[in-house]
């Protein structure tokens, strides 16, 4: 249902500055808006951009708001773009199944312990000993292995998979085809072969724990791979067997992490890194896209390049790269008018 920009601004605790009154109907980026529009701004291109669109209305911060002047939109401003687009595409999410449910495709062992109000969807497997927490929902075709325990209100998105004896906490979401708790890679170089070592470890996951689409984390040799309490791993990310992971971090797209590699608090990895294994990266770490991380990384630091180190002196050394042909150059001539 349409709600006016000042019904908006009450739901995010922001303020109105022009037209309260404006109806809107949905919240969409720039390109995509229309005159029913709330779009938004996280920076001064961005705001220009959004003043000269079809939207009705924008939703930006006080210091953008204020350096823009007077605005040809209603804005709607609030201490943060991001938070208040959190809470208002909470709202207009689809609500997750909410109800008891157990389709007649999905296969329940008698022995496994289902919390009220657990959805089932089709073709779900919850197997022997396996738990799940009340309000939980297992959609079409995924997984809670034997003795594997899943927690309150989590939510294992098709063909997602929680396998044996690996332990996810509460607000747990597991996106499609994530797969947690699959073997490590293990082996023994015997007699010209590869040997296979057993993992007869698991994976255990804090509450608020997020895993994107096709990421895979793998269950420890012996003990546990550990991820700490909300921290957010994206699509096709590895994390290897024994990997221990604080809590509050951010893994960007297809990053892959080797067996026994440990990461502090608060750390934030961009895409395409990767790391060696059986190294320690400090707390509240910034480690930049596509950065080979090879040793120990202390705290607060910000690293990039193949090998990690201190960011800065990576921008240096680029620089002193892109330059190299005019030293070249120079020395040619030198040599050509000794």
């Amino acid at each position: 249902m349409p709600m006016t920009l000042a019904e908006y601004a009450a739901r995010v605790g922001g303020t109105v500055r022009g037209d309260g009154a404006v109806e809107i109907e949905r919240v969409a980026a720039i390109d995509d808006a229309d005159d029913r529009t709330l779009t938004f701004a996280v920076g001064g291109g961005y705001l220009r951009g959004a003043l000269q669109s079809r939207a009705a209305a924008v939703l930006t911060e006080v210091a953008l708001a204020d350096a823009a002047g007077s605005a040809t939109k209603p804005l709607l401003i609030v201490p943060s773009v991001r938070a208040a687009l959190a809470s208002l595409l909470a709202a207009l999410e689809p609500p997750r199944p909410r109800r008891p449910f157990r389709d007649p495709s999905a296969s329940v062992d008698p022995g496994a312990k289902i919390g009220p109000d657990v959805h089932v969807g089709a073709q779900a497997v919850v197997a022997a000993g396996a738990e799940i927490g009340a309000g939980s929902v297992i959609m079409a075709g995924a997984i809670v292995g034997p003795d594997a325990r899943l927690g309150r209100d989590s939510t294992l998105h098709p063909h997602a998979m929680l396998l044996a004896g690996c332990v996810a906490g509460d607000r747990v979401v597991l996106h499609a085809g994530a797969v947690v708790g699959a073997d490590g890679f293990g082996y023994a170089f015997l007699d010209d072969r590869f040997l296979k070592i057993p993992q007869i470890g698991n994976v255990v996951l804090g509450d608020d724990v997020e895993i994107g689409a096709n990421a895979c984390v793998d269950r420890g040799q012996t003990g546990s791979t550990t991820i700490g309490e909300g921290t957010k791993i994206d699509n096709l990310v590895q994390i290897g067997h024994n990997c221990k992971i604080g809590k509050h971090c951010v893994f960007a797209g297809m990053t892959g992490l080797a067996g026994s590699t440990v990461v502090g608090d608060y750390v934030m990895v961009g895409g395409q890194s990767a790391f060696k294994g059986h190294i320690t990266v400090g707390s509240r770490v910034k480690i930049a896209g596509n950065t080979m991380v090879w040793g120990d990384v202390p705290d607060d630091a910000f690293v990039s390049g193949q090998p990690a180190h201190d960011h800065r002196d990576e921008l240096r050394l680029q620089v002193r790269l892109r330059n190299l042909d005019k030293l070249f150059e120079r020395v040619k001539a030198l040599e050509r008018n000794p």
